[in-house]
């Protein structure tokens, strides 16, 4: 790798232990990382002139669905809530390959890299019993030619419609495949090692479309191989009740019962749960993935973010799947997450800034990580930066660390650096040919939706 050096910059949004915010300042990076921020000049293999460019550190989302990127703003579906909306789509996914795969990896993936996102962790739990045992596999290929950091999961679903659950038999795998294919991943790619690009996560998809016995083996698998814990959880009122019925314990409860509780674990959603659930999963240390415009879409509800702040719980910003938010842009994101809950919550909300850090130090928290979600030294080199000499940002620099909450900023960025490399350059992806991919992509989602 080279180096590069950031030139006098406007601001540098630092995200550090002291919430410095930084001006004039330069940054050094070699290799994959930051060596020194100051006013020292380094020589250097590229100088960026930053004299006009707000720094950020790269944001971190810590749910998604990539493989959903091909069925987005479906009519049929604008209207419905998730447990109708699920069984609708699965229909369609059904048709899922390794080549739709592959391409809607590399086109959320690529939307995610030129907002601003340095590092994704992906939920895929769609595997139809012919012709997806590649899937994570092609995930990791199309994180590698993008430039992606990449946290992959080994989704899964065990308990199909005829025992009871919600997805088509067709989708469901054993308990036994699941976890055999989980273990060859981890052992493939999983890379614990300081700024790495390539993790994995075991992630049965919900409680609704998994058994007992998954869920409690991968907990099992997982702290046995050292990688993290990860599930849908307390999304809606639906799941509630199913939970309360099958089981005769809410959501949160159940997950206790089962071992997944920890530092090692992360929810997604986390809408229902009460004032005493989180309690519970502040004194445990489980993590929440916070998808507030997936939420919106879906009339799930609104997650108690407020409360889970104030208590002290490890929470991260996310998408969700592509085909409930219906995009990959965190920067959008992070201003619904910040208008939704000044709406609900008034004084008692996050302020903009605040939002950013769910974004970035609550991401690289929530997958476990310590090595980025900021700017400073010995981190790893991730960052993107907005040149503000734009007319859309006249009279709205006063406050670099809460504009992308308040103001917003609604195109891709000038500058996106993953562990030392640039991958966004003036808005365009540094390594594929955008028009061409997108090509392809229209393409497939059309053999997709047609096949269906």
């Amino acid at each position: 790798m080279a180096s590069i050096l950031i030139k006098n910059t406007k601001a540098i949004i630092t995200m550090d232990k002291d919430d410095n915010l930084l001006k004039g300042k330069n940054i050094f990076i070699q290799d994959n990382e930051i060596k020194y921020i100051g006013e020292q000049i380094d020589e250097a293999d590229e100088i960026i002139d930053g004299s006009s460019m707000f720094v950020y550190p790269g944001l971190i989302n810590t749910h998604h669905h990539l493989y959903q990127t091909f069925t987005r703003n479906l009519p049929q579906v604008q209207r419905m809530e998730l447990f109708d909306w699920l069984t609708t789509l699965y229909e369609i996914w059904k048709g899922l390959n390794p080549e739709i795969i592959y391409y809607s990896s590399l086109t959320g993936m690529g939307e995610l890299l030129k907002y601003g996102c340095t590092t994704c962790f992906d939920h895929h739990y769609v595997f139809h019993k012919a012709s997806s045992e590649k899937f994570i596999d092609t995930q990791f290929e199309a994180a590698e030619v993008l430039g992606m950091r990449f946290h992959a999961s080994r989704g899964s679903m065990s308990r199909g419609k005829s025992e009871g659950g919600l997805p088509p038999d067709e989708l469901v795998q054993s308990v036994d495949e699941i976890l055999y294919d989980s273990e060859r991943l981890v052992n493939k790619y999983h890379d614990s090692s300081r700024y790495s690009m390539k993790q994995v996560a075991l992630a049965p998809c919900s409680p609704f479309s998994v058994t007992s016995e998954l869920m409690i083996e991968s907990a099992k698998l997982g702290r046995k191989l050292g990688v993290m814990l990860h599930t849908h959880l307390a999304e809606t009122k639906d799941e509630e009740k199913y939970c309360i019925d099958k089981f005769n314990q809410r959501p949160l409860e159940y997950m206790e019962s089962l071992g997944w509780l920890g530092q090692d674990v992360w929810f997604a959603h986390g809408i229902h749960f009460r004032d005493d659930e989180v309690r519970k999963l502040a004194s445990t240390g489980t993590g929440v993935a916070h998808c507030p415009v997936s939420n919106m879409k879906l009339s799930s509800g609104i997650a108690k973010i407020p409360l889970m702040l104030k208590e002290g719980v490890r929470v991260g910003l996310a998408l969700d799947g592509s085909a409930s938010n219906d995009c990959s842009n965190m920067l959008a994101e992070i201003r619904a997450a910040y208008l939704l809950h000044r709406l609900m919550s008034s004084s008692n909300a996050p302020d903009g800034y605040e939002i950013l850090k769910l974004a970035t130090k609550g991401g690289a928290s929530v997958l476990g990580r310590n090595d980025i979600g900021s700017i400073e030294i010995g981190k790893a080199a991730d960052l993107f930066m907005i040149d503000t000499n734009r007319l859309e940002l006249a009279g709205a620099l006063l406050d670099p660390k809460c504009m992308l909450a308040t103001v917003g900023y609604n195109r891709p960025v000038d500058y996106t650096i993953v562990n030392g490399k640039i991958v966004v350059r003036n808005g365009e992806l540094c390594c594929i040919d955008e028009k061409k991919t997108a090509s392809i992509a229209n393409k497939l989602v059309d053999e997709l939706i047609k096949n269906s």
